[in-house]
C-alpha cells in the first residue's frame, strides 16, 4: 500500500505557473505508475498526466498539452506536476493517484485503473 499527499497549490493570475508535488510513503515507489487527476465543481474528476514507473513514458489530456509537464524523482519518491500558462478553466482540486505498475500497460488514463488517491490541493486561477 502507498500514502500519497499532494501540495503545491494556491492561487494564482491567469498565464502564471504552479508546481504541484506528491509524495508517496509507503510500498516501493518505483513499483507504481503515476497519474494527476482533477475535479471542477459540478464536474466529474478527469484526468491530467499520467507517467510509468520510470518517468521515461508520458501522457497529456489534450487540454493541458504543451502547457503541464509531469515528471518524478523516485530517489525522493515523490511525482511533480508542473503547470504553465495557466488558465481560468484550470481551476479545480488536482489529486495525485498510483497504481501498481503493468508491464503491458505502462500509463494508464483511466481513472479506474488507480487504486490509490491523495487527499488532493486545491488550484485557484484567477483572470
Amino acid at each position: 500500500q502507498v500514502q500519497l499527499v499532494e501540495s503545491g497549490g494556491g492561487l494564482v493570475q491567469a498565464g502564471g505557473s504552479l508546481r504541484l508535488s506528491c509524495a508517496a510513503s509507503g510500498r516501493t515507489f518505483t513499483r507504481y505508475r503515476m497519474g494527476w487527476f482533477r475535479q471542477a465543481p459540478g464536474k466529474e474528476r478527469e484526468f491530467v498526466a499520467a507517467c510509468n514507473w520510470s518517468g521515461s513514458r508520458t501522457y497529456y489530456a489534450d487540454s493541458v498539452k504543451g502547457r503541464f509537464t509531469i515528471s518524478r524523482d523516485n530517489a525522493k519518491n515523490t511525482v511533480y506536476l508542473q503547470m504553465n500558462s495557466l488558465k481560468p478553466e484550470d481551476a479545480a482540486v488536482y489529486y495525485c493517484a498510483a497504481d501498481s505498475i503493468d508491464t503491458i500497460v505502462p500509463v494508464t488514463t483511466q481513472i479506474n485503473e488507480y487504486d490509490y488517491w491523495g487527499q488532493g490541493t486545491q488550484v485557484t486561477v484567477s483572470s
